[in-house]
């Protein structure tokens, strides 16, 4: 059945003449809507990733990322103790500097060295004309620093009375 065939109803009516009674005082009458400026544009590539799952990058971020809180805990409890262990702060301070020189960062720093190399371009960042790099994100580099040994006396300084009071 063709809807212009149906008979209006009283309720219809009302609600006809209400539209056309504001469409009449309507600034915007005959007039073009302004057009909305999308950022994006849909495309089929977009739409396959998104079926996809994590992107690369985003999977190697995250790996990044429980790597980084395993060794976090890991050292947290090799410091406080080896300050149970040892009594002269001299000799902590030397053996806790001795194993943050030991400690074994090369699976992780692997990661890092492939996320700085290769997620511009896998996230599509965009340039920033300025400075001739890529844009920052939430207004922080990209880059992710490595991890070694100077990292880690500076989370867990190589001082025993702080270490016991942590």
């Amino acid at each position: 059945m063709d809807p212009r065939e149906l008979k209006e109803t009283p309720r219809d009516r009302r609600e006809r003449e209400v539209l056309e009674a504001g469409l009449a005082e309507s600034p915007v009458k005959g007039k073009p809507l302004r057009r909305r400026l999308r950022n994006f544009r849909p495309d089929a590539e977009s739409a396959v990733r998104a079926l996809g799952g994590p992107l690369h990058w985003m999977r190697r971020l995250r790996a990044i990322e429980d790597a980084t809180a395993q060794h976090e805990r890991q050292l947290t409890e090799a410091w406080h103790a080896l300050s149970e262990e040892v009594g002269e702060p001299a000799v902590f301070a030397r053996q806790w500097t001795e194993t943050a020189e030991r400690w074994d960062f090369a699976e992780v720093n692997g990661w890092i060295e492939r996320h700085n190399a290769c997620f511009p371009a896998e996230a599509r960042l965009p340039m920033d004309p300025k400075t001739r790099d890529f844009v920052r994100i939430n207004g922080e580099p990209y880059e992710r620093e490595p991890l070694d040994a100077a990292w880690i006396l500076r989370r867990w300084p190589p001082d025993l009375s702080t270490a016991r009071t942590a």
